[in-house]
């Protein structure tokens, strides 16, 4: 069993409405995240698989990359409040996103999305289609 992945950069802006009730928000973090506010995002597409045995590669990595190309396009320089089928702004909504956007790629098991400036990360699992 193999597992390949790659990873793509890019840079949106967004809002983000939260609950005033919310316990770990104060109100100056409330506001901060109402007003347009951007981020520099690293996302990573994980496939698994075993390797073909008349190419030896689980997947090419040209249609990995066609993939995930169109996913960054979609994302990239982009106000994350006006993209299609994304929803509120959420780092797992954006890891749902780029999995639907390059759901075609047999064997695809995990997208993640980082913003390293921050430390966070999410993760999707979805489910091995080997």
């Amino acid at each position: 069993m193999f597992e390949i992945s790659k990873q793509f950069r890019f840079e949106s802006a967004h809002t983000l409405r939260r609950d005033a009730d919310d316990e770990t928000s104060d109100e100056a973090k409330l506001k901060a995240s109402r007003r347009i506010h951007g981020h520099s995002y690293r996302a990573e597409v994980v496939v698994r698989g075993e390797a073909d045995p008349n190419t030896g590669m689980v997947v090419d990595f040209g249609v990995l990359e066609r993939a995930v190309e169109a996913a960054r396009l979609g994302l990239d320089h982009h106000f994350l409040d006006d993209v299609p089928d994304l929803g509120p702004a959420t780092m797992e909504n954006l890891c749902i996103w780029i999995w639907r956007k390059v759901s075609s790629c047999a064997g695809l098991v995990r997208v993640s999305v980082y913003r390293d400036s921050t430390g966070e990360t999410c993760s999707y699992f979805g489910r091995d289609r080997n």
